[in-house]
């Protein structure tokens, strides 16, 4: 998924009435009244470079439920873990001389872009590839180091792991730009349930849930599987009065573009929205300003918002939490379980609220009744959680 004040107490009551109601046996105001999922953002990504083994393994051992892998496809059809299509950021291809003629531009979701591309290399080039950090600030000294792991690698480290562990591991793919896929001749669904048919996961109960940006890929897969599935719901950005902006290509589900449908991700949040997408999906990942928005202040009326904290610099820490919107209470409603993205521990993408503390920003999420949080730093959404 994509990068990126509210009154507690007041909070505090809602979620103990809504606990009330649901009498939730683990005390959060969560759909079930069960503990909310921790999900490994891309492994550990706050510690290991995205989608490795060793990030994954991470995440686990900090306390992750579930890993997150995004699918993508490669030349000869093998799904593997990468963010994108495109590998340029996530890998070490574009110092790789063997390589320097496969670099290409791309059409994907309506955007041009450069670089190295998955449906270029067939798994066994891609293996001779290391994953690198991508966000400079982050630790860079495992760049190198690590392969680009298969769906089924994956997989397979989630059921050694519970073993190991003691506890049921789930798996949380994502189709990656599906028809950006069908356009390369690599339909992304059918190799994905084959893979899950595969490991015997076809049911609810299984340890899976299959998440998309896009909406007909996800009523395709209700026609084939009963895994649990989750339509994600993305934003262009936040405007400074925390309104959500949408703009292309990540104002609306690709495949509605595609189709000339008006609607924008906004509109799957609606109640009517949110009804429509019961149909076909047993959750929804909506980026978390959608839950909770933030705001930039200006108090000098001067028209430029007030630098809060006196760095020089307007960040996510001079914005201030606002009141929770209707759109968990309106979920939970249309029997939506909802795991909101992307919970990032640096100080730099907190809010001013949470005053550096990331366990902080969780416990609000917590509160609000959140069913599951995507966590680049899952030791923090543990302990934010089970203390």
């Amino acid at each position: 998924m994509r990068m990126q004040g509210v009154k507690v107490g007041a909070l505090a009551l809602v979620a103990a009435a809504v606990l009330a109601a649901c009498g939730g046996s683990d005390g959060f105001p969560t759909l079930t009244g069960d503990k909310p999922l921790v999900i490994g953002h891309r492994g550990a990504a706050g510690y290991l470079p995205d989608h490795t083994l060793e990030g994954y393994k991470k995440a686990i051992e900090l306390g992750a439920d579930f890993i997150e892998p995004d699918l993508v496809a490669t030349k000869d059809g093998v799904l593997v873990a990468r963010h994108e299509p495109n590998i340029t950021g996530t890998t070490d291809v574009s110092q790789r001389a063997e390589f320097a003629g496969r670099k290409t531009k791309k059409t994907v979701d309506g955007v041009v872009e450069e670089g190295w591309f998955v449906s270029d290399f067939t798994l066994a080039e891609l293996k001779t590839l290391r994953a690198i950090q991508p966000l400079a600030e982050r630790d860079q000294s495992y760049n190198g180091k690590f392969q680009i792991p298969t769906f089924e690698e994956v997989l397979d480290l989630a059921k050694s792991e519970s073993v190991r562990v003691g506890r049921t591991i789930g798996v949380y793919p994502e189709t990656k730009h599906p028809t950006y896929h069908v356009n390369q001749g690599l339909k992304l669904e059918d190799r994905l349930l084959a893979i899950l048919a595969k490991y015997g996961y076809t049911s609810k109960s299984s340890p899976v849930i299959v998440q998309s940006f896009e909406v007909s890929n996800l009523k395709y897969l209700r026609t084939k599987t009963q895994v649990r599935l989750v339509q994600l719901v993305d934003a262009d950005d936040v405007n400074p009065d925390g309104s959500i902006s949408l703009v292309a290509p990540y104002d609306k589900p690709y495949d509605f573009a595609v189709a000339g449908d008006s609607r924008t991700f906004a509109s799957l949040l609606t109640s009517s929205g949110l009804k429509e997408v019961k149909t076909y999906a047993d959750g929804i990942g909506p980026w978390k300003p959608y839950l909770i928005p933030s705001k930039l202040v200006d108090e000098n009326k001067d028209g430029k918002p007030d630098d809060l904290n006196g760095d020089g610099k307007i960040d996510e820490r001079d914005r201030v939490m606002m009141p929770a919107t209707d759109v968990l209470k309106n979920a939970h409603a249309a029997g939506l379980f909802v795991h909101p993205y992307t919970f990032r521990s640096e100080a730099r993408r907190l809010a001013s609220n949470f005053k550096g503390d990331p366990k902080a920003e969780y416990r609000l999420f917590y509160d609000l009744g959140v069913d599951g949080v995507f966590a680049d730093f899952p030791d923090h959404a543990k302990a934010a959680r089970d203390n």
